[in-house]
């Protein structure tokens, strides 16, 4: 059986073309190629990456049904070859994952119901994997129940940022129930200081503006939050927005909003390379057009400005990045938005191998 889900081939053909003319950005000069890399083993939607001891790993993934897959697998450059690891000690989706001394952590997500009907239940899950051994550590559990966060690590902390969760005042018993497009939930704007040395936690100062399914990345100590949406954590019923905040961890504030993306979407993958932090990809909907991106854009905070790359082979959301060497890998994902019914999952592995200096 094919590794995509059955619908008619046609009719997806016209609208993909149709996205990809309406929502790709336009070309700019730029140093660099695409590279294609042996086919993602399991492919899948909402899956994450991260970077440990030279390779890459790719997390999570999501079934029919909103079923957690819990993938963990390896690549290694040297090889050139996928290797499945030990899965995800709790099989959940849309987990905030950083690398913090080789080791991976993640943070929260979305599990299933333990009754009733399939929905989003947020978790407050920490968990650190150890990559040389394939082994899942459980941590102290983060403050709040939430998924779709992001998180990245600055001067021996970890820190987990925004994401969606229950309204707030939910009783544990409707928290269980889970999220869905038509029951109340809301973006965050919480930000929590994981601390590895002491197991702990604290409480920051709140992002700007509540999201989620942003990018992130750390140049010279600092945090840049990049897009996502907001509302919803569903694509169905949320607004995407260009939005870009940068938080400075050593004072602990948050600065007036950055150079805007170029083109606002959420469920990007993303990573930095040499200061700039790279977001490919990524899905966005309104009344009248849903699909999936082939944009490839960087942003520099030394300027405060965005940069046009060449495009992806193929466009997708909910996919893994991560930066090894001079390559920027970008795995697997769905090459169709939430907001249009359809959902494709690709097998396609690319690097963009950087050149000069991108």
């Amino acid at each position: 059986m094919s590794n995509y889900r059955r619908f008619p081939l046609l009719s997806f053909l016209f609208l993909l073309g149709l996205c990809v003319t309406t929502l790709s950005p336009p070309a700019a000069n730029a140093q660099g190629k695409w590279v294609k890399l042996p086919p993602f083993p399991e492919p899948a939607e909402e899956l994450l990456g991260a970077v440990a001891g030279g390779k890459m790993y790719v997390f999570a993934g999501l079934g029919p049904a909103f079923r957690p897959l819990g993938l963990v697998y390896e690549y290694s450059p040297a090889t050139n070859q996928w290797t499945k690891k030990k899965p995800m000690a709790l099989p959940s989706h849309h987990v905030a994952f950083t690398t913090y001394r080789d080791k991976i952590y993640a943070f929260g997500g979305f599990v299933l119901p333990k009754s009733g009907p399939p929905a989003w239940v947020p978790v407050n899950n920490a968990w650190e994997y150890d990559p040389a051994a394939d082994s899942w550590k459980a941590l102290a559990p983060m403050p709040s129940r939430r998924g779709s966060p992001v998180a990245a690590a600055v001067n021996d902390k970890i820190y987990v940022i925004g994401g969606a969760a229950s309204p707030a005042g939910s009783t544990a018993e409707e928290q269980d129930q889970g999220m869905l497009p038509n029951r109340p939930h809301e973006s965050v704007t919480r930000v929590d200081e994981y601390d590895p040395a002491t197991n702990s936690w604290r409480s920051r100062s709140p992002m700007p503006t509540a999201r989620n399914h942003a990018a992130v990345g750390v140049v010279n100590g600092k945090i840049y939050v990049i897009g996502g949406r907001v509302g919803s954590v569903f694509m169905t019923s949320a607004a995407d927005v260009p939005t870009v905040e940068e938080y400075d961890p050593a004072t602990d504030r948050w600065s007036a909003p950055k150079a805007r993306m170029l083109t606002a979407r959420s469920a990007s993958a993303y990573a930095v390379y040499k200061d700039r932090i790279y977001v490919a990809g990524g899905e966005y909907s309104d009344p009248h057009i849903s699909g999936a991106f082939k944009a490839l854009e960087a942003y520099d905070p030394a300027t405060d400005s965005w940069a046009t790359l060449p495009a992806m082979p193929t466009p997708r959301h909910g996919f893994a990045g991560g930066v090894i060497g001079n390559r920027l890998y970008l795995i697997s994902g769905d090459v169709q938005s939430a907001g249009t019914g359809l959902e494709v999952s690709t097998p396609e592995a690319d690097a963009f191998e950087f050149t000069g200096d991108n």
